[in-house]
């Protein structure tokens, strides 16, 4: 919404998976903690880092946007390292449950937990641009910061809380992920690349072609993991998004 491209991203989910497995280590807490948790501290994260990077560099050029947030995306990969150190650190199995068998298809809880929670904040994201005076007012600024204010719309109100509500998302996102992925610093560039994947193929400020996309990748990388090898999935989802976006480059749902 903020015409700006966040290498970061994937940094801040792996904070998120932190923040859970700190949770978990400290008051033995599952998702039921750490996730509200983790939203919260990400999105306290995200206002600091708006008003102390990203609210500077956004009058520079494109460049001068990219190195930033590649430069934080650094800075906060490597704080991760000195902190935790490079191990790998996994959550118990069973910290959200067991497996569910459904019609022979064996489901994981944890991964059912995060895929339903997906589903509810991409609906309560959509409502909230769509429905709400504050999405209104946020979608103003992204159309023209200029204009907005002078309709009396505070653009650096808007974007912090953009920036808060995305940062915030991750870490939602990254605490119900740490329930059956790894933690590890450098986690955080394998995330970004499916995010940004994602977005792409859905459409740059669509929430609702983001759902979609992200459903889309899920189901063709899981059946090109059974059918194929796991080592082959992601060949044939970029081989996809890379033929898809040849014959319609705006995505999914993206504006022309």
């Amino acid at each position: 919404m903020m015409n700006i491209v966040n290498f970061a991203h994937g940094d801040f989910v792996m904070l998120g998976m932190y923040v859970a497995f700190v949770v978990w280590t400290l008051f033995g807490a599952g998702p039921l903690l750490g996730a509200p948790l983790a939203a919260v501290v990400l999105a306290t994260l995200g206002v600091v880092v708006y008003f102390g990077l990203i609210r500077e560099i956004m009058k520079g050029p494109m460049l001068a946007q990219i190195l930033g947030t590649f430069g934080l995306a650094l800075l906060l990969r490597y704080s991760a390292f000195w902190w935790f150190g490079a191990n790998f650190l996994t959550l118990p199995e069973n910290i959200v449950g067991g497996t569910f068998d459904v019609l022979g298809l064996r489901i994981q809880a944890s991964r059912l937990l995060a895929g339903g929670v997906a589903l509810l904040v991409t609906l309560g994201l959509h409502l909230l641009l769509t429905r709400t005076s504050l999405g209104s007012k946020m979608l103003a600024v992204a159309e023209d910061s200029t204009a907005a204010q002078l309709m009396g719309i505070r653009p650096d109100s808007m974007q912090a809380i953009a920036w808060a509500i995305a940062a915030g998302a991750t870490g939602l996102a990254g605490a119900l992920i740490a329930t059956f992925f790894y933690i590890v610093p450098t986690v955080g560039e394998t995330l970004a690349i499916v995010a940004f994947v994602t977005v792409s193929l859905g459409g740059f400020g669509s929430v609702p072609g983001a759902l979609m996309a992200g459903l889309l990748i899920g189901v063709i990388e899981s059946l090109s993991a059974y059918l194929i090898g796991a080592v082959y999935k992601d060949i044939v989802v970029y081989s996809l998004f890379l033929g898809f976006l040849w014959f319609r480059p705006q995505g999914l749902m993206g504006k022309t």
